[in-house]
């Protein structure tokens, strides 16, 4: 059995730069690795175990088309931590662990299995651009974070489409999603007025959300404290 760690990723800044003629939205954005991740347990066999936050339908998830993209088949057991639909990359992590388990390191072809997987499978702190297949790794810099995760998510698909119908808004903290978000799931202003109120930080939206984040360690009620992290080896 092999043991694999997948980092949850954040995104500090988030920029709409342009949409294609296929609908995909053009990024420029700055994210990092948190130690907040997920373990995969890899083993002979087939199939998909899931322990912790959520289910996963083996059937559909990415780590099987992780498997499928490098020609492997194995049993996979993961112990959850990132939260589902938070706008931590979850899925996309635990399938660049994959990727990263059978020494697959092509960027482009990551990027089949979702925007984020590519950066994943980087890892550390990048610049990304395009539909998020252009990764430009920058220095680590070691970084303490907040986190407020409210217990909903957001459907990325919902907030890029209501960034389109606003008129593609640039949002005032660094992440052009954010006013599309709120207007998506209007609960989202609460924990982010919780999370100013605890920390007299202004919170961030995390991607398309759900999860706020601020710099610094305030540790409390509902609030996880995170540290970035470097790429790992590949």
């Amino acid at each position: 059995m092999t043991a694999v760690t997948a980092p949850a990723k954040l995104t500090l800044s988030l920029r709409i730069t342009g949409v294609r003629d296929d609908g995909y939205h053009l990024i420029d954005a700055e994210m990092v690795s948190l130690d907040l991740a997920d373990t995969l347990e890899i083993e002979e066999g087939h199939g998909i175990a899931v322990r912790g936050a959520g289910e996963i339908d083996p059937s559909e998830n990415l780590i099987t088309r992780a498997l499928m993209l490098v020609g492997r088949s194995a049993r996979v057991t993961v112990a959850k931590r990132i939260p589902l639909g938070a706008g931590l990359g979850g899925g996309s992590a635990d399938a660049a662990a994959i990727l990263r388990w059978a020494g697959y390191t092509d960027i482009q072809g990551a990027a089949q299995l979702g925007a984020d997987v590519p950066f994943c499978l980087v890892g550390g702190r990048a610049h990304v651009q395009g539909i998020g297949e252009l990764v430009q790794p920058l220095q680590h810099t070691p970084r303490t974070l907040t986190l407020l995760i409210p217990p909903f998510g957001c459907s990325t698909s919902a907030v890029y489409r209501r960034w389109d119908e606003m008129g593609g808004p640039e949002g005032a903290n660094g992440n052009d999603l954010e006013p599309a978000a709120l207007e998506v799931e209007p609960r989202l202003d609460e924990f982010r007025r919780l999370l100013q109120q605890a920390t007299g930080q202004t919170a961030r939206l995390a991607g398309s959300g759900s999860c706020w984040f601020v710099e610094g360690d305030y540790p409390g009620e509902g609030r996880i404290v995170v540290r970035t992290v470097p790429a790992q080896p590949q």
